[in-house]
């Protein structure tokens, strides 16, 4: 929580820079350890926990802003963003202006316009970031998907219809350059994708499927190691799947 001379200043700034009434909200996702991972930030002195997010720049494209607000918090370049859903409900940004409402005059407040924002998903290396928090947030931190904690405003809203979002990505589009080791077994992508659906899938399906589409690349060796037959390493093809990206490809889970 600011104190009365942060949060004024914070709505000068953002009265003089910002672009009113619109907001962006991210769900960034990593995998690690065979886990799904959500990036969370814990609001200072209150313990509660969001999404990280910003507001756009008067004069600033919108995919520019979320990869400036998301290069902010996880220190990534390139990032994956989808950009999935906008929410509007007239009560969505209550919480915050109820949180300020005695520091400053309404007409002051930054925290009293009623904010659209704009829902993206991001695909992240979990390795790779090095999550920051924002100035209202004691820190930044990785949370397991399925053991979050309770999220501000309707950031839980959010959350779950980025993951549904991403559900059905998979039916038409690849997954999991963003998210796995350069090099990986197919049953790590396996479990990738069975983590994300929430279900088991065939092992033998799978891998047919995933071979047939034509995004994959078999090292020529096996991993080393291990007591039992050595699985084959296999990394993405860019090109083909930047292609299927673009184009898509058929069929679900």
């Amino acid at each position: 929580m600011l104190t009365e001379k942060e949060l004024k200043e914070y709505c000068d700034n953002a009265r003089k820079n910002y672009l009113a009434h619109f907001s962006i909200d991210c769900v960034v996702f990593g995998f690690h350890e065979g886990l799904m991972k959500v990036l969370l930030l814990e609001v200072k002195d209150e313990g509660e926990c969001y999404l990280p997010g910003g507001f756009l720049l008067k004069k600033e494209p919108i995919e520019m802003a979320a990869n400036r607000i998301l290069k902010e918090r996880t220190g990534l370049d390139e990032i994956f963003l989808q950009q999935f859903h906008v929410f509007g409900d007239p009560d969505r940004s209550k919480q915050h202006f109820d949180m300020y409402k005695d520091m400053i005059a309404p007409e002051e407040n930054w925290f009293t316009n009623r904010f659209l924002t704009l829902g993206y998903y991001a695909l992240v290396d979990f390795c790779e970031t090095n999550p920051a928090p924002d100035q209202f947030a004691a820190k930044c931190f990785w949370s397991d998907l399925n053991d979050l904690p309770e999220l501000k405003l309707d950031h839980a809203l959010i959350l779950k219809t980025a993951l549904d979002a991403l559900r059905l990505q998979l039916n038409y589009q690849p997954i999991g350059y963003n998210l796995m080791p350069k090099e990986f077994t197919m049953p790590e992508l396996q479990k990738l994708y069975e983590t994300i659906l929430d279900k088991k899938l065939d092992r033998r399906n799978f891998q047919r499927r995933m071979l047939g589409f034509g995004i994959l690349t078999r090292s020529e060796q096996p991993r080393k190691g291990g007591a039992h037959k050595a699985p084959y390493l296999y990394s993405f093809d860019l090109k083909n799947y930047e292609a299927a990206l673009k184009e898509g490809f058929k069929g679900g889970w």
